[in-house]
């Protein structure tokens, strides 16, 4: 069979959420006999300077990648609030994009293509031109929901008004496409669900983030010394940037003077300057890691403080396959099949998170179980094999036209 993955961003480092997620179903794809292409956008919020593919990427049959630049425009922003189109969607709608895309189209036969999120509907139309092709939507998440989320939680009026009228157009643009696939692959039932109360008729299959335990084994050391915190994601996401200024201002106080020798470890890409001048006793800024494993391995609990997004949370996975303790609010932990206080623990308020944290300290060595149960977790709901295997059996079900293809 052979695949080709259109991507709003090219996929490597593998230290965010997305380009795991990517990686993780196209390696297991080519190891199960796909040929795997890629398709990527490299942008400049993103960028990929390297002139030879990562080893990571050795799996792909063939990577192209087009330069594009999606810097944030105040001009563009407000032609688009004249013009009523969605701002989100058209800075990643793209002629030299669509130009490449034709082009290899005319080129090569694929049996499916596989679109990497809802940002790239725009080119199911040149998809439809020059290819017969099953076109599959790999949603991430139900992606007007994240703003919807977000804008609750803005404070300033103008600025609350502007991400709410982005959100309609966004909203009605993921509800006008959602029947143009011929197979939607949403990565939570809650997600599913939401998909077919917006209209959505088509074939569906409901498929988690399937991850590559790139650290390796678990180790459990860390639970031998004293507890420590630890945040790492991409800072140029604005959920994350969000729930992190939630927890610096809202809870850490809180905790600190609970746990006055507790201390809180920060990593993430492309993270703002004054992060780094924050003056908060036993706050340790890193900015961007060379290492998330080692990171990550280093802290024996996990801290996701989301207050918006949606889809599934890469990092809590990958630090569940590292063995360690998550504490994450109820809105990150949103698609992941994990039980509070047996394999995780789930906090939204400060005193949430004040009475985990008691609970981790109560347990002392104990605490080691939670992170063993949340290994064992991962690896029988969550590895990339056994979730590509089955999304393959349906893609042949797809082509072989068992499934409904437009």
């Amino acid at each position: 069979m052979k695949v080709l993955i259109l991507s709003k961003k090219f996929p490597y480092p593998l230290k965010d959420g997305e380009s795991q997620a990517i990686h993780g179903l196209s390696k297991s794809l080519a190891e199960l006999g796909c040929e795997v292409s890629l398709l990527a956008m490299n942008t400049s919020k993103h960028f990929f300077s390297g002139t030879e593919l990562p080893e990571e990427m050795g799996h792909y049959q063939e990577v192209r990648t087009v330069q594009v630049n999606n810097d944030l425009s105040a001009l563009d922003a407000l032609k688009n609030l004249v013009t009523g189109t969605s701002y989100h969607i058209s800075r990643f709608d793209q002629e030299n994009v669509h130009q490449l895309l034709a082009s290899w189209l005319r080129e090569c036969t694929f049996d499916v293509i596989q679109l990497e999120t809802l940002y790239l509907s725009p080119y199911i139309a040149t998809i439809r031109r020059y290819s017969e092709a099953a076109v599959v939507m790999r949603s991430h998440n139900v992606e007007h929901e994240i703003w919807e989320r977000y804008s609750v939680n803005v404070k300033w009026g103008p600025k609350r008004w502007y991400l709410r009228h982005l959100t309609a157009q966004l909203k009605d643009y993921e509800q006008q496409q959602l029947n143009q696939y011929d197979l939607l692959l949403p990565i939570t039932k809650r997600d599913r669900d939401r998909f077919l109360a917006m209209g959505y008729r088509g074939s569906h299959y409901v498929l988690p983030i399937g991850l590559d335990a790139v650290c390796g084994e678990a180790h459990y050391e860390s639970y031998r010394r004293p507890l420590s915190l630890h945040f790492i994601g991409s800072l140029d996401w604005m959920p994350n940037l969000e729930g992190l200024q939630w927890f610096l201002n809202d809870v850490w106080p809180d905790i600190h003077r609970r746990f006055p020798e507790l201390e809180f470890h920060i990593a993430g890409r492309n993270m703002p300057a004054y992060f780094h001048q924050l003056a908060m006793k036993n706050v340790v800024v890193h900015g961007e890691v060379e290492s998330s494993c080692d990171f990550v391995s280093e802290h024996s609990i996990s801290i996701v403080p989301l207050l918006s997004g949606g889809g599934m949370r890469a990092k809590i996975l990958e630090a569940m396959s590292l063995g360690r303790v998550v504490i994450s609010t109820s809105i990150g932990l949103e698609g992941i099949n994990a039980k509070h206080r047996r394999d995780l623990f789930v906090a939204d308020t400060p005193a949430q998170f004040v009475a985990a944290l008691e609970d981790c300290y109560r347990r002392g060595r104990k605490l080691e179980r939670i992170g063993r149960n949340a290994t064992a977790r991962f690896y029988r709901h969550y590895d990339r094999r056994t979730l590509a295997a089955n999304l393959l059996e349906r893609y042949h079900k797809l082509i072989s036209r068992e499934l409904p293809v437009k």
